[in-house]
C-alpha cells in the first residue's frame, strides 16, 4: 500500500511539473501544442495493455504455479469413457523410457471437445494429477490483443514458464491448459481486419512442432472448445493434438454420480431420493447438476431447515431450468388459460409416454406463464419417426386445449409452434418422410414445405381427436391447477386415470 501510494505521489509531481513547464513555455511565446501531441501519445501507449504484455503473461502463468492439482480421476463424476481414453493418452508421459524404445512419437496435445458445463477443465487438472505433471491454465481470449506481436509474445512466454517451473519443481513433465481454444486457434484468414489473430496461431503451431520428445521437460498441451468446427485444420493434423476426446453430456448413471459426488458435503434428510433425480434430469450438464444441488441447499437454508429434502430438489430442479419464481400474476381469465394450455399438454404428454410426467404448474418463471416437467424413463441417443411425431402432438396440445375449451387460440403457443415445426423438419431433413433422403442444404424447397406442413397438420389432427374425448379429464386436471397451481405426476395420473386407456 505504501509503494502504491509514493508510485501516485510521483505520478502526480511529474505531472505537476510537466504542466508547470507547458504553462512557463506557453508564456515565453511557444507553441507546445507538439510536445502535448506527443506526451499524450507516450501516455497512452503507457497504459495500453502491448506494451504491459510481459507482466500479464508472466502472472498468467503463475497463476497455476501452485504446482501439481490435487484433483483426481475419482472426483470427476459421468465421464467414464472421457476418462479410460484421456489415462489412455497419458500412459506416454508415465512411461516415457517405454514408450521411446518401442519407437513411439509422444503425445503433443489432446483436445477435449463438448458442451459446456460438462467437466473439461476438470479433466485437465486431473490429468495433471494423474501424470504429476506442472499445471498452467490460460485462456484463448487471454492471447488476442489489436497490438501486433502480443498474442505471439504470450504464447512464448506460457510454454518457456511451463519448462522453467517443471524445472525448479523437479518434475519431467509440465501440461499447459488453454481453455476456449478456437478463439486462439480459429481459422487463418477468417478475421480481415489484422493478422495479429493468425500471428498468434502460427506461434503456438511452432511451439507445438518445437516441443522436443528428449528434453529434460516434456510438455503436452491440453485444449478445450465447444466449436471444434471453428479450429484450423492446421492445429487439429496428427502431431499437433494428435488426439480428440469428445466429454459429452452425462447419461442416466453418470447423472446419479455426479450428484452424489456434489452431495458429499451437504446434509440430505431421509427422503430425498437422488436416484428419482437422476432420472428426472436428462440433458444436464455436470455443472448444472451442480447448481441444482447447491439450489437446493438454499432454498432449505432460507426455511430454516437442517437437512436438503426431496421437495427442495424437486423445487431446484425447476429454478435451474427456468429461473426463479416470477412475481407478475396473472388475471383470472389468463390464469384459466394457462391451467388449460399446460393440461392439454400434461394429458397428450402421459398419452405419447406414459408415466412420464414429473408436475405441472401454472406458477410463473421467467418468461414462462406455466410449463409441465417431464423425463422420458429411459435416455434416447437416437429417435424414430414415431418418436419425434409423439413430441410434436405434445408441442401442439395446448393450443389445441385453449381451441377446445376457452374457444380460440392464445400468443402462448407461439414457442410450442416453433418446437413443432423444428420437430418436422428435423424428421424431413433426417430422411425420415415420404420424401425420403433429402439434401439438408436446401430444406426450404417446395417440397420440404410441403412435407412439413403435412406432417404438422396430420399430428394436429390427431391431438384434437385424443383431447375431444377426454374433454372431461381435460376439464378436471385444468380445474385442480386452477386452483392449487401445481399437481405432480402421480396426482395427474390419479385424476385421468378413471378415464380409457391412454396408452397406444
Amino acid at each position: 500500500m505504501r509503494q502504491r501510494a509514493y508510485g501516485s505521489v510521483g505520478k502526480e509531481l511529474a505531472l505537476g511539473v510537466a504542466l508547470g513547464f507547458g504553462v512557463f513555455l506557453t508564456l515565453q511565446g511557444y507553441n507546445v501544442m507538439p510536445l502535448v501531441a506527443v506526451g499524450g501519445l507516450l501516455l497512452l501507449l503507457g497504459q495500453s495493455p502491448g506494451l504491459r504484455a510481459g507482466t500479464r503473461v508472466r502472472t498468467l502463468a503463475q497463476a497455476g504455479a501452485a504446482g501439481v492439482p490435487r484433483v483426481s480421476f475419482d472426483d470427476i463424476g459421468g465421464q467414464g469413457a472421457a476418462k479410460r481414453e484421456l489415462r489412455e493418452a497419458l500412459e506416454f508421459l508415465l512411461h516415457r523410457d517405454e514408450v521411446r524404445a518401442m519407437g513411439i512419437r509422444p503425445l503433443k496435445g489432446i483436445l477435449l471437445t463438448g458442451p459446456p458445463g460438462t467437466g473439461k477443465t476438470l479433466l485437465a487438472r486431473a490429468a495433471a494429477g494423474y501424470t504429476g505433471s506442472v499445471f498452467l491454465s490460460a485462456s484463448g481470449s487471454e492471447f488476442v490483443e489489436m497490438y501486433a506481436g502480443v498474442g505471439a509474445s504470450r504464447v512464448r512466454d506460457l510454454f518457456r514458464r511451463a519448462r522453467e517451473m517443471a524445472r525448479q519443481a523437479g518434475r519431467s513433465s509440465a501440461i499447459i491448459f488453454i481453455d476456449e481454444l478456437e478463439v486462439l486457434g480459429g481459422r487463418r484468414g477468417a478475421h480481415t481486419s489484422h493478422l495479429e489473430y493468425d500471428q498468434t496461431l502460427n506461434q503456438l503451431l511452432v511451439e507445438m512442432d518445437g516441443i522436443r520428445t528428449d528434453a529434460g521437460v516434456q510438455v503436452l498441451v491440453v485444449g478445450a472448445t465447444n466449436r471444434p468446427d471453428l479450429l484450423d485444420p492446421a492445429l487439429t493434423r496428427p502431431g499437433r493434438f494428435d488426439r480428440v476426446v469428445q466429454v459429452d453430456l452425462p447419461d442416466r448413471e453418470g447423472r446419479l454420480e455426479i450428484l452424489r459426488l456434489h452431495a458429499r458435503n451437504k446434509p440430505l434428510a431421509p427422503d430425498a431420493d437422488l436416484e428419482a433425480l437422476a432420472g428426472q434430469t436428462f440433458g444436464f450438464s455436470g455443472a448444472q447438476l451442480e447448481s441444482l444441488l447447491n439450489e437446493a441447499a438454499i432454498l432449505a437454508f432460507r426455511e430454516g431447515e437442517r437437512a436438503i429434502r426431496q421437495r427442495h430438489l424437486v423445487e431446484a430442479v425447476d429454478k435451474v431450468i427456468l429461473g426463479e419464481r416470477a412475481d407478475r400474476r396473472p388475471s383470472p381469465g389468463e390464469k384459466r388459460r394457462v391451467a388449460v394450455h399446460e393440461a392439454g399438454h400434461a394429458l397428450v404428454g402421459e398419452w405419447v409416454s406414459p408415466g412420464s410426467v414429473a408436475a405441472v404448474t401454472i406458477t410463473p418463471r421467467g418468461r414462462a406463464m406455466g410449463y409441465v416437467r417431464s423425463f422420458p424413463p429411459q435416455d434416447h441417443h437416437l429417435y424414430t419417426r414415431g418418436m419425434l411425431e409423439g413430441q410434436i402432438r405434445v408441442a401442439l396440445a395446448g393450443a389445441v386445449a385453449e381451441e377446445l375449451l376457452c374457444g380460440s387460440r392464445s400468443t402462448g403457443a407461439a414457442s410450442d409452434f416453433d418446437q413443432a415445426v423444428a420437430l418436422a423438419r428435423h424428421i424431413v431433413e433426417s430422411g425420415l418422410s415420404e420424401l425420403g433422403v433429402v439434401d439438408r442444404d436446401q430444406p426450404d424447397t417446395p417440397r420440404h414445405r410441403e412435407a412439413v406442413a403435412a406432417i404438422l397438420r396430420e399430428q394436429e389432427a390427431a391431438v384434437r381427436e385424443y383431447l375431444s374425448g377426454r374433454r372431461d379429464a381435460l376439464e378436471q386436471v385444468a380445474a385442480a391447477l386452477a386452483d392449487r397451481e401445481s399437481i405432480t405426476g402421480e396426482e395427474l395420473r390419479a385424476l385421468i386415470a378413471p378415464g380409457p386407456d391412454l396408452c397406444h
